[in-house]
């Protein structure tokens, strides 16, 4: 308990099994007799706790396969099964080249979403087969501008720029080489070949721009949206961080409220009952008739501690939805009585008339000169001497507890926590506690302000 009262030293650093949310959701289950593997799991807590920045990829990869499936059957169906049945009829080698390199080109598709620049070196080496082999437009086309929007959309930096070099480049290559095909019906003479080739081009190259620009809006858009997501769930868990940080204050300030009233009830009790006990034992000798008297100062010092614990335990386990019911605490009116029962060692002298206080100022009054008192009589030596000098100003309360014992001979434990706790006390009532030895013996005073606190 009280330990050293004169050594004062700081209070060991508590160590923490945890903090922040998780260890909070612990400690939640773990006080409810959950078992100690189990933890509380809220749906989609992980997400909002520790978001990802992300581009937006489909969450069911399921359906997003059975829809590149499709894409994959369509474009075959009507690129691939024409030439096919061509080749079929006339195997001619351009055909059979429109063929697989259109098989190329849609296969390319099935590794869009996994490898999207593998879909693109793909999907260029049969288009480059094309433009050696096949001498007119192929249907095949129509997987550039899906290849284009795929590159757009999940390949990042500068690497998706590549399908726009690729695309100028076979929007001018792919035209021109179906040129004799496009013209063999016009007139060279009147300039409708290169109005053809002009429309060709532009009809490639809005094939891969309008899709690549779509692509990179929606990529974008799903960044964007990813980020807010993002700083939401940070502000979200500073605003949980500062929660548990105000918890954790009041339970700390709890605790060691809790702690000193503890401390002060006990050590003080317990010092009583044993000085007056050692002095019973040598009056049952000389005057057996006193040994009644500090019998009963034992008992009743014993009594006022049982109420005490009792007040502070009831605090403790009482129901937040009924009504507390306190004991009344102890005030300026109940030193008197203190320096009492502590025996005869021990004097008090009062200066002015009680004022009127709060319950917390009285009650900090008392616990400074009960923890002075229990000092004394556990550190001062059997025949050391104290004065508790009380004086009632105008604006303060002025208390000196002065005793003739060993003085800095004392050395401490160093756990001790009385003059921190005392010291705590005034402090939190917006007084000042001077201690510490004096050549013969020990002198602690306390000034606390009788006007409203900070």
């Amino acid at each position: 308990m009280s330990g050293s009262g004169r050594a004062v030293s700081a209070p060991a650093p508590q160590q923490r099994s945890g903090s922040g949310v998780r260890a909070r959701l612990t400690r939640f289950t773990a006080g409810r007799g959950a078992p100690a593997q189990e933890q509380l799991s809220i749906p989609g807590m992980e997400e909002v706790l520790n978001p990802e920045i992300d581009d937006g990829r489909p969450q069911d990869s399921e359906r997003a396969l059975w829809f590149d499936i499709t894409i994959v059957i369509f474009l075959t169906v009507l690129t691939v099964v024409p030439y096919l049945t061509a080749v079929t009829i006339y195997p001619s080698p351009e055909y059979i080249a429109a063929l697989v390199s259109s098989a190329v080109m849609v296969g390319s598709l099935t590794v869009r979403r996994e490898n999207p620049l593998v879909m693109m070196a793909i999907l260029v080496a049969g288009a480059f087969t094309q433009f050696v082999f096949v001498p007119f437009p192929v249907l095949s086309i129509l997987t550039i501008p899906v290849a284009s929007y795929t590159v757009a959309r999940w390949v990042t930096g500068h690497e998706s720029r590549l399908v726009l070099w690729f695309g100028a480049a076979g929007a001018i290559l792919g035209p021109t080489r179906w040129k004799g095909a496009l013209t063999a019906d016009y007139d060279a003479s009147t300039g409708a070949p290169w109005v053809l080739w002009f429309l060709a081009v532009t009809v490639c190259a809005g094939l891969v721009l309008t899709p690549y620009a779509i692509g990179r809006r929606i990529r974008e858009a799903a960044l964007i949206e990813s980020q807010q997501r993002f700083a939401k769930a940070q502000r979200y868990r500073a605003i949980l961080a500062e929660r548990e940080q105000s918890s954790r204050v009041a339970e700390e300030r709890t605790r060691n409220e809790i702690a000193r009233e503890l401390h002060d009830i006990v050590a003080h009790s317990l010092s009583v009952m044993i000085v007056q006990a050692e002095g019973g034992k040598a009056l049952a000798v000389k005057k057996p008739e006193k040994g009644i008297e500090v019998l009963d100062t034992i008992a009743d010092t014993g009594r006022d501690a049982l109420v005490e614990m009792r007040r502070i335990v009831g605090v403790l386990r009482q129901d937040p939805e009924e009504g507390a019911q306190y004991s009344p605490s102890p005030g300026l009116a109940e030193i008197p009585g203190l320096v009492d029962h502590s025996g005869e060692r021990i004097t008090l002298s009062v200066a002015g008339r009680p004022p009127e206080v709060s319950q917390a100022l009285g009650l900090t009054a008392y616990r400074v000169v009960q923890e002075a008192v229990t000092n004394v009589l556990k550190h001062a030596g059997p025949t050391a001497r104290a004065s508790v000098d009380v004086r009632y100003g105008a604006a303060t309360i002025a208390i000196e507890v002065v005793d003739d014992g060993h003085g800095a001979a004392v050395q401490g434990d160093g756990r001790g926590h009385g003059l921190q706790g005392m010291r705590e006390r005034v402090t939190s009532m917006g007084g000042t506690l001077e201690a510490g030895p004096l050549d013969e013996g020990f002198r602690v005073r306390a000034v606390l302000p009788l006007g409203p606190t900070r």
